[in-house]
């Protein structure tokens, strides 16, 4: 069974109370929210929001300083449609 990927983040925005704006390449804007991430010992560092304004694209899913990524699955299955 061929299993169909989620669509990629192209444009990522943060926002207030860390969450995230993002446009996929299906053309969809959806809002994310990090907040639950952050008490995770990986993501902690995005509390600071000199760190957590840093995210950008790399072509597949958003990315922060540190190699500190989501997955795109998990950034567009977990994400509400604008």
């Amino acid at each position: 069974m061929t299993r169909v990927s989620s669509p990629s983040p192209v444009f990522v925005k943060a926002l207030e109370n860390y969450r995230l704006f993002l446009r996929f390449d299906n053309q969809e804007e959806r809002i994310f929210d990090v907040t639950p991430y952050l008490k995770d010992t990986f993501f902690a560092s995005l509390a600071n929001p000199v760190i957590f304004n840093t995210v950008k694209t790399n072509g597949l899913t958003v990315e922060w300083m540190g190699n500190i990524d989501i997955c795109p699955d998990e950034l567009y299955e977990n994400s509400k449609p604008l």
